[in-house]
Order: structure tokens, then C-alpha cells, then sequence
């Protein structure tokens, strides 16, 4: 089964698990059936209409899914995603 790393802040809705085994044969189905798994996570990973939120980043190894096939990306047994949130912080100066 695909592994999926799941992010320090989302682990609190995976029981603490930092990464989870989760069936699936393309990315999209891979994260929905995570989500399934743990419902609390679904609002953290998708819009009220059911798409991907655009601050979650979806890595297969290396490459951003956005850059691939995005949802329709194909995973296999071994492969392993990554969930990664954009950050944004930091603080403006007026000069």
C-alpha cells in the first residue's frame, strides 16, 4: 500500500501517526481514502466542495502531483506521499 507522511500539525488527526499506510491507485484516491479514515483530517485537506485546499502541497517522492497528473497521479504499492502545508508568515516593513 502507498505510505502517506502526514505533517507534525495534522498528526493529531491521525492519532499522532506521522505516516499511514492508505489504499488507493491514483494520489486523489490515495487522500480520500486517508480522509475517510480519519474524518476529522478531510476539513484540513479539502474545500466545503470537495477540492484539494491550495495551501496543501501533495509530493509522490520528490515531484509536486501539481506538476505530474496532480490527482489522477498513479501510485503504487511503494510509493509515498507527502503532505506538506504552506507556511506564510514573516512580517512587512514599511520603509
Amino acid at each position: 500500500m502507498p505510505k502517506v507522511k502526514i505533517p507534525t500539525p495534522l498528526r493529531q488527526y491521525t492519532d499522532g501517526s506521522s505516516e499511514v499506510e492508505v489504499g488507493g491507485d491514483t494520489a486523489g484516491e490515495t487522500l480520500g481514502n486517508l480522509a475517510a479514515q480519519y474524518p476529522d483530517l478531510r476539513q484540513h485537506l479539502y474545500t466545503g466542495d470537495g477540492k484539494l485546499r491550495s495551501f496543501v502541497n501533495v509530493y509522490k517522492g520528490d515531484e509536486d502531483i501539481r506538476y505530474l497528473d496532480g490527482p489522477d497521479t498513479e501510485v503504487l504499492e511503494n510509493d509515498e506521499l507527502s503532505i506538506i502545508p504552506s507556511i506564510a508568515g514573516g512580517r512587512c516593513r514599511n520603509f
